[in-house]
């Protein structure tokens, strides 16, 4: 147990020692980890923002049922159940021809005098339903043109299309842009750590000479790749809730009102952080391993 502990402190202690003997190459690869998960924090928000954007159009792209004009308000609103039972229905709001009548007006508030004398027969009982997936909204609408009392329906078919398409290329770009930065860190880190071990090959091949294993040899470059990944992804997770910070503060100060970016709560920051100290652990030692195999095939 004793001759374990002092492996691992001697692991530790020349894994630190050499962290401040090589400072310049020490302090290369902490600003390389540090730039490259800043770049892929930025796009990672940026497509959550979006992702929450592309939601929010979402949610308002409401199909608009109308039902036939024979019916009285309360055989209108009685079909709400069965338009409920409908599957990719997520809600549904029952409007009366009066309240179609007063939200048109309130629509035309500088013309409202052209309407004053405007008959609420004119318009008809209809329903608001909210999808659970734009993607759906086509299946959604047929399904809604059988229910019976429904005259017709509305749906913009067209913008929900192009929701889909703008949501699948954010993810789909998210995935592939984080994984070619992931590999480009990798590559660069392992090719830093390199040129730190090509100082010591002497020194690692006069090891191999005397017997010592390869994980004992390993050991103290994989803590120092270690420290390095993590210490890089901390300082990389704090600038990324800093610079977001900032800009969420100028777009509340602009109150543009065209957009609202989403807050950097726990829901955010935790994936975030667990995100970057997994990838920092796994350049620092990944790239300590992959940097150690050519000297230790002696």
């Amino acid at each position: 147990m004793k001759v374990n502990r002092n492996k691992t402190f001697y692991f530790i202690r020349e894994g630190v020692s050499s962290i401040f003997t090589h400072g310049l190459m020490s302090f290369a690869s902490v600003c390389i980890i540090i730039a490259f998960l800043v770049i892929m924090g930025s796009f990672i928000l940026l497509a959550v923002n979006i992702t929450a954007l592309v939601g929010e159009l979402e949610a308002e792209n409401i199909i608009l049922a109308y039902v036939h004009e024979n019916l009285s308000v309360s055989e209108a609103s009685a079909l709400e159940h069965s338009l409920r039972a409908i599957p990719n229905v997520a809600n549904v709001n029952f409007i009366t021809r009066e309240e179609a009548m007063e939200r048109f007006i309130g629509r035309s508030a500088d013309d409202a005098a052209r309407f004053r004398d405007i008959d609420a027969a004119t318009f008809r009982h209809r329903f608001e339903v909210f999808v659970e997936d734009v993607a759906l909204i086509g299946e959604t609408q047929h399904d809604l043109r059988h229910v019976p009392q429904i005259a017709s329906v509305n749906a913009h078919l067209a913008i929900a299309q192009g929701l889909v398409t703008v949501r699948n290329i954010v993810t789909w770009a998210s995935i592939i842009i984080v994984a070619i930065l992931l590999a480009i860190s990798l590559f660069i880190m392992s090719n830093t750590i390199k040129l730190a071990t090509f100082e010591r090959r002497e020194e690692i091949a006069i090891m191999k000479m005397v017997g010592a294993t390869n994980s004992f040899i390993r050991w103290p470059f994989i803590f120092e790749g270690f420290l390095l990944g993590v210490t890089g992804a901390m300082a990389a997770f704090f600038a990324v809730w800093g610079l977001y910070s900032i800009a969420f503060d100028r777009v509340i100060d602009f109150e543009a009102g065209l957009f609202q970016l989403v807050s950097f709560s726990s829901d955010i920051a935790i994936p975030v952080f667990l995100l970057f100290a997994g990838i920092g652990f796994g350049v620092g030692v990944g790239g300590s391993g992959l940097a150690l195999n050519r000297y230790l095939k002696v």
